[in-house]
């Protein structure tokens, strides 16, 4: 029996308070998942990215040229991994995508208590960068902003481990990449996306900034797929070591499930 626990001031769940929170906007938070992956630029209808060559340039006409009227563009911008130089590039979503047609549900977990835990967020002097393995990259690596570490702790079988995971800055908010055992698991009712998970960290009380220590809320009954488990056209990051836990995370979403017909 796994049995998971947090976390280093307080070694207990989260108080009852927040459990009841997270369980009462759980319904509505999958509700908005689905909303925002079937969206006309939701994950669902990402159709293709592109990454230019030196010098290449492409207009809008040209990016869309055999896209139908649902079509849109948006631009990018990256860093070469190996020369540090400005690549760009552009991504064409589809309103009308195959990806969004064939949607039936993302399958989760039922609603577990237990996964909703209290941790501590421990920043750093300075924000660091930590290498990430990207999906599509071959194994190389891109630096992504880590501005503190979470440390909690899982109990299994009666012994507890604590874990230190890092959390790289996704616009202003704390994104938890990580893997666990339910990735790799046989057993159709346990088995979670292949690749890994992302966990939103939640700030307790709302105050702090992001460079302030102090307790967080890590409620994997909102552990996610990410985008690259809706559409080959994303990369993305993948759970670095400290991240992969030893505990199957019996909770969150599970995998996408697509209309066979």
């Amino acid at each position: 029996m796994t049995t998971p626990s947090s976390s280093v001031t307080a070694p207990s769940r989260a108080s009852v308070d927040l459990t009841e929170a997270a369980r009462a906007g759980w319904e509505s938070w999958l509700a908005r998942r689905v909303e925002r992956v079937t969206g006309p630029r939701g994950d669902l209808a990402l159709v293709e990215t592109r990454w230019l060559e030196p010098g290449e340039s492409v207009d809008d006409e040209q990016a869309l040229a055999g896209y139908g009227p649902s079509a849109t563009l948006t631009r990018m911008r990256r860093e070469n991994l190996d020369t540090g130089e400005p690549e760009y590039g552009y991504r064409v979503w589809d309103a009308a995508s195959a990806g969004i047609r064939s949607f039936d549900a993302i399958e989760t977990f039922p609603f577990d208590a237990a996964w909703v835990l209290e941790a501590w967020f421990e920043p750093v002097s300075e924000d660091r960068t930590v290498p990430f393995e990207h999906l599509r990259d071959n194994g190389a690596t891109r630096d992504l902003v880590v501005p503190g570490d979470i440390i909690f702790s899982l109990v299994e079988d009666g012994r507890a481990q604590e874990y230190t995971v890092a959390a790289f800055d996704d616009g202003g908010t704390l994104l938890v990449p990580f893997g666990d055992p339910t990735n790799r698991s046989d057993d159709p009712d346990l088995a979670s996306y292949p690749v890994g998970r992302f966990l939103v960290v939640q700030r307790i009380g709302g105050a702090a900034d992001a460079g302030t220590p102090g307790p967080v809320l890590l409620d994997f009954n909102r552990a996610y797929i990410p985008p690259c488990g809706f559409s080959p056209h994303y990369n993305c990051p993948l759970p670095p070591a400290q991240n992969r836990l030893g505990v199957p995370v019996t909770a969150g979403e599970r995998r996408v499930r697509r209309d066979s017909a």
